[in-house]
């Protein structure tokens, strides 16, 4: 789950494509550049691409503000909660992104990263045309509380539900819900667990009956681009070079990096320095052993990487309803390498 920069763009019925059409019937052909003319101010010309036969994912209407009218699942009191979720709010500990290694740290962030990979191969075996987001998120949550850990996005900053479910146009923090998947749709589905005191943080974009070419080849070099920012890693490196190497990935194809969400320091504190840049940039720290942080891009079809914030404060879509995928690993910095702990 994603650092969240929070740029929200004013809510009109232009930014959300509303048109009084329900969001559940559009499809989409969407512009690149639009061709304004400087001395009338007046739009001459738009460039059109197609980026596919998708629907669109819009809020609902009338808005609602807020995730307070969702009511969160409840967890047992035999779970051990993180700080934010219990009750009253516990201290936040002290983690600047490195854990010692060869020790109790160590064992305990590898045993939730290695629980929160199955709990992404479950989600990811529930995802089928019909089935709705809401369901896949109750699945999910009694998968987690059976293994004896918590749903880290339950109750954090106020998100309601267990797991981040993000289709299409959306590009992270999907609130899940009871509309049902479709046929050719794209879902992120972002798994965060907490046990014994460590975070395991991973996700990955499933495809949905039959997808088109578009959105194959979107996820596909999605999966690329994070396995070229993991293949940047290793002690004495720049954390740049992540951003760097998923930046020369994508400079010459027909998609864009959001720069909007990051990956992070994991271990006791779901979120933490060092906070991963995906694209090209110029911070000056370097990787050392025992540095643990997530790598998750997000890739949007064509070259508008700006996205806006729904009514509900997370769900995060594309500007012009681009596709958006995600994937997302851990990433544990030893004396010899880089080792990936959600493979």
């Amino acid at each position: 789950m994603h650092r969240i920069a929070r740029i929200t763009l004013p809510l009109t019925r232009h930014n959300v494509w509303s048109r009084n059409l329900k969001a559940q019937s559009l499809r989409h052909v969407s512009f690149t550049r639009a061709n304004r003319n400087s001395d009338t101010g007046f739009v001459d010309n738009i460039d059109y691409e197609d980026f596919g036969s998708y629907r669109i994912i819009l809020p609902e209407e009338p808005f609602v503000f807020g995730t307070a009218h969702i009511k969160p699942r409840s967890v047992p009191p035999h779970i051990k909660r993180p700080y934010y979720a219990s009750t009253p709010t516990g201290n936040k500990p002290e983690f600047r992104g490195k854990i010692q290694l060869g020790g109790e740290e160590e064992h305990r962030l590898r045993e939730s990263a290695k629980l929160a990979r199955k709990v992404r191969e479950y989600a990811g075996s529930l995802v089928k045309v019909g089935r709705t987001t809401n369901e896949i998120d109750e699945a999910v949550h009694e998968f987690i509380l059976e293994h004896g850990a918590y749903p880290s996005p339950l109750l954090y900053q106020d998100f309601p539900r267990s797991c981040c479910t993000s289709i299409n146009n959306v590009l992270v923090h999907g609130i899940p819900d009871d509309h049902p998947l479709e046929d050719g749709d794209i879902i992120n589905i972002d798994v965060t667990i907490f046990k014994d005191g460590y975070h395991g943080d991973t996700s990955q974009t499933f495809l949905v009956g039959n997808v088109d070419e578009q959105g194959k080849k979107l996820v596909s070099i999605t999966n690329q681009a994070l396995n070229a920012g993991i293949a940047a890693c290793g002690p004495g490196k720049h954390f740049r070079d992540i951003g760097k190497a998923i930046h020369d990935l994508v400079k010459d194809t027909n998609y864009c990096v959001s720069s909007q969400f990051t990956g992070h320091g994991i271990g006791p504190v779901f979120h933490s320095q060092p906070w991963i840049l995906h694209h090209k940039n110029d911070e000056p720290e370097i990787m050392e052993p025992g540095h643990c942080f997530t790598i998750e891009p997000c890739i949007i079809q064509g070259t508008n990487p700006r996205g806006w914030i729904f009514p509900d404060g997370w769900t995060a879509s594309t500007e012009n309803c681009a596709r958006g995928a995600q994937a997302e690993h851990m990433v544990l910095i030893t004396p010899t390498g880089a080792e990936v702990l959600t493979l």
